[in-house]
C-alpha cells in the first residue's frame, strides 16, 4: 500500500498533466484548479479523522451516484462537495481495490471536463 506522500505524488502527476491546471493549498489541503479558478480535484488525507486518504473530485452528472452503489469500499460521498455530484475515491487500500494510475489519471480527466471551459476542452481534444 503506498503511503500518503506517493499517493500525493500520484495526484499531482495527474492533474498537473492537463491543461492550465495550477496546484495550491485549499482548505489547508493541496488542490488543483482549472486556470487557477475552478477547482476539479481536492486530496483529502485523514480529513477531520477520516481513516482514509482519498480525492474528492468533479463528476459528470450521476457518475457519483453510480460508482458509489457499484463499489462503495472505494468510493464515497464526500462531504461538503458530494450534494454538487462530486466522488469520493479512497487511494489508500490494498490489494485488488489499490491504487491504479490508469484509473486515477481518468477520474482526474473527467473532474477536468467537468468544470474546464469549452475552449480548453477543444485545446485536450485536439
Amino acid at each position: 500500500m503506498p503511503d500518503a506522500e506517493q499517493i500525493l505524488a500520484a495526484v499531482r502527476a495527474a492533474c498537473l498533466a492537463l491543461p492550465e491546471v495550477v496546484e495550491r493549498p485549499s482548505h489547508g489541503s493541496p488542490a488543483w484548479f482549472v486556470r487557477g479558478k475552478k477547482t476539479f480535484v481536492v486530496f483529502a488525507d485523514h480529513h477531520h479523522g477520516d481513516p482514509h486518504t482519498a480525492i474528492w473530485a468533479a463528476a459528470p452528472p450521476g457518475v457519483a451516484a453510480e460508482l458509489v452503489a457499484a463499489e462503495p469500499a472505494r468510493f464515497f460521498v464526500p462531504p461538503y462537495v458530494g450534494h454538487r455530484g462530486w466522488l469520493g475515491l479512497r487511494l489508500d487500500l490494498a490489494g485488488e481495490d489499490a491504487l491504479d494510475g490508469t484509473e486515477l489519471r481518468g477520474i482526474a480527466v473527467d473532474a477536468w471536463r467537468t468544470v474546464a471551459p469549452t475552449t480548453l476542452l477543444r485545446l485536450l481534444d485536439a
